[in-house]
């Protein structure tokens, strides 16, 4: 990227899709990749957390990795998003089913380890485990952000099936680092009806 990074072209409340269209900063699309942005900003931010979790817990720098690995895919899947289906070429970057795989092998590792759960389990705990928990709140409003956009024009189902199974991820996640800082699950306690 060459140039200021300002272009004064957004000023009137449009910007440029992937394929140069020109769009308002509230469409559906936009919604749609800009709420995966956020998402990708927020594991940013776990991960800052997670770092520090893991001086004195070294099981945890597996999961930067992942994590790592997540936010290029978001990357891949907010371009995607930002590319109308009839703008798509061989060069559009996309999310495979190799990739939502990958997910759910990280899904079954930590799960081994921590143990399956029938319980609601509050954001809470330690501070990586809890930005965690922010994460996946914030890629479930991505998911239906895409969801009002399928609803408007195609969508790549690989995109759907990753951000859908990236919340199982992150919460997931969320548990294995709470486990792994010696926090442990911190279960809903319904109010009793009287």
């Amino acid at each position: 990227m060459s140039g200021p990074i300002y272009t004064r072209r957004g000023d009137s409340g449009e910007t440029s899709l992937a394929s140069g269209v020109r769009v308002p900063k509230n469409s559906v699309r936009v919604e749609a990749y800009g709420t995966v942005d956020e998402a990708n900003s927020a594991i940013g931010l776990a991960r800052t957390a997670l770092a520090e979790a893991a001086a004195p817990h070294p099981a945890l720098a597996a999961l930067d990795g992942t994590l790592a690995f997540v936010q290029n895919r978001l990357f891949d899947c907010a371009s995607n998003l930002a590319t109308p289906a009839e703008a798509a070429s061989d060069r559009t970057p996309r999310v495979t089913p190799g990739d939502t795989t990958e997910l759910e092998r990280a899904i079954d590792e930590m799960t081994a380890e921590i143990g399956e759960i029938d319980h609601f389990v509050l954001p809470a705990g330690c501070e990586a485990a809890v930005r965690l928990h922010v994460a996946r709140a914030v890629i479930r409003r991505a998911e239906r952000r895409v969801l009002d956009l399928v609803a408007a024009d195609p969508v790549d189902s690989d995109v759907l099936a990753f951000v859908n199974r990236l919340s199982d991820l992150l919460f997931t996640a969320a548990r294995y680092v709470d486990h792994t800082c010696g926090a442990g699950d911190v279960f809903w306690e319904p109010r009793e009806p009287s």
